[in-house]
């Protein structure tokens, strides 16, 4: 690799609505380097690859590209300038032949008309040099994921890239198509072309990555040669802890003797799709079950599961002792399921109803007759929620969009608190509310498992988690890898139960 940069990205800014998102971010490619670019969810790594690609203007910064400065507004620009981006979700035309969409934009003519021999011949050589051999004729969706990504590499290559951005590639793929798109990445590598290689699976950094910028709140917070770094100290700068810091489970929390009743909800090597590969835990009543896990570990589809949204396709799941298969949302509420989704405004609130009408839309079916909502019961059952939960609002007849973060949060509560669930599922429970709204929901969980109910929390921040649970499981890539109980629920624990897939305690509890 040469020593001059092929892509220098330097103090840049964008803001949304006066709110930042990218506050003086770098990043810096060699050529013929891959590199990996990594963050939790917002850390800024797909506003600096739009930024990159055209997609948003920057705020602020500069911009250099194979030695000049840089500028584009589409991603068709980039493109043309030797930028190709392959996304997770592989935007192609699937009705179209592999030759179609490898030429795409750049068609071989003779004579005025489409050279197809050429161009097929064209889109042979390029799969040739990965080892791809197939009917370059036939429409891609006759061919699996795998060979989908290869065909996208591919149309990158034939437009003379120099930098691919690969995001996510490997989600959808098996072990064995993983290892033909890494076989393709050290190609294109020998061949001088440069990757950032976006990914949230550690182990693949390490197998195909020179380098990684590690990315949170915006912010560059280090740039590292992947042999220089191991494992914990990277996952501890993803979420800004210090992996020196001594903290026990000293806190109110832990200090606290519960004393859980029997299990509501157990599961034994659950499977679903690509994201949830072998998942197992268990969750007692009136005890908070904490999931930890990287993005990408599998904590909101293995939720989903639990709720019928996804269907499980192997392992099995037992509520209080009997087989659990839900097909549905409507079974998982009929079982005593409640779920708070983490996207509160996509998936939780209907924004232009009111407060009301928001808190008993599980409930419709319980206070109608023949179709007809009783308005007594629905202004007697919100009123006492209201009250309840110190809902602050000039009334039931508020439209939700109106009330803070954290009373729409409390709203969502009560919506399936009034279902009487024996399980709650709150999946990061207090993303985007205020610090003080923050402790009230906190203290609400926890006085709701004092009551007896059995909750499963899924949150990020591992503070919240390591002094809000009396169980935690950490998963990793979809796997369950940790349970951690009583004194070992601490910071230090849970990040290297995260960053290497085991713990000692899951060593003794399998012997």
């Amino acid at each position: 690799m040469a020593d001059t940069p092929l892509l220098s990205m330097s103090r840049v800014e964008k803001r949304f609505a006066g709110i930042p998102a990218l506050s003086g971010a770098s990043l810096e490619i060699l050529p013929g380097e891959v590199h990996a670019l990594i963050g939790q969810n917002g850390a800024g790594k797909s506003t600096m690859i739009k930024v990159l690609t055209g997609y948003h203007r920057r705020d602020g910064g500069t911009v250099t590209f194979a030695g000049e400065p840089f500028e584009v507004h589409s991603p068709h620009q980039a493109q043309a300038s030797g930028i190709s981006t392959i996304y997770q979700e592989i935007n192609l035309v699937p009705l179209r032949s592999v030759t179609e969409n490898i030429c795409l934009g750049r068609e071989q003519r003779r004579f005025g008309l489409l050279d197809w021999n050429a161009m097929h011949r064209e889109a042979e050589r390029l799969l040739s040099t990965f080892g791809i051999r197939i009917d370059v004729r036939r429409p891609l969706m006759d061919f699996n994921t795998a060979t989908q990504q290869m065909v996208a590499i591919a149309r990158a290559i034939g437009f003379s890239a120099r930098l691919v951005i690969m995001d996510e590639p490997t989600s959808s793929l098996d072990d064995k198509e993983v290892a033909v798109l890494f076989r393709v990445i050290r190609q294109l590598k020998a061949d001088g072309v440069s990757v950032i290689f976006v990914s949230h699976k550690l182990d693949e950094l390490y197998e195909v990555c020179d380098r990684v910028t590690i990315m949170r709140d915006g912010k560059t917070v280090r740039v590292a040669d992947m042999d220089k770094i191991d494992k914990l100290d990277l996952v501890s700068a993803m979420l800004g802890r210090d992996v020196g810091r001594s903290d026990g489970h000293a806190t109110a929390f832990a200090e606290r003797q519960r004393s859980a009743g029997e299990i509501v909800l157990q599961a034994q090597n659950l499977a679903a799709g690509h994201a949830v590969r072998d998942v197992s835990f268990a969750v007692k009543r009136g005890e908070i079950v904490g999931f930890a896990g990287l993005l990408g570990a599998g904590r909101t589809e293995t939720a989903r599961v639990l709720f019928g949204i996804d269907r499980a396709q192997a392992g099995s799941i037992r509520m209080e002792g009997q087989a659990y298969d839900p097909k549905s949302p409507k079974d998982a509420i009929g079982a005593g399921l409640g779920f708070v989704t983490e996207d509160r405004k996509l998936e939780g609130i209907v924004p232009e109803l009111s407060v009301a009408e928001n808190l008993t839309l599980a409930l419709f079916p319980r206070i109608s007759r023949r179709g007809i909502i009783s308005e007594r019961q629905q202004r007697e059952l919100v009123e006492s929620f209201i009250k309840q939960l110190g809902i602050k609002c000039s009334g039931p007849g508020q439209k939700i969009r109106e009330l803070s973060g954290g009373n729409q949060q409390k709203v969502l509560l009560a919506r399936w608190l009034a279902t009487h669930p024996r399980l709650l599922i709150l999946d990061e429970p207090t993303r985007g509310i205020d610090v003080g709204a923050k402790g009230e929901i906190q203290r609400l969980i926890r006085s709701l498992a004092d009551q007896g109910l059995a909750v499963l929390m899924i949150s990020s921040e591992l503070e919240e988690i390591v002094e809000g649970a009396d169980r935690v499981f950490v998963l990793r890539e979809g796997r369950t890898v940790a349970e951690l109980d009583g004194e070992a629920i601490t910071e230090a624990g849970v990040l290297d139960a995260m960053a290497h897939g085991h713990s000692h305690q899951i060593e003794q509890v399998a012997s």
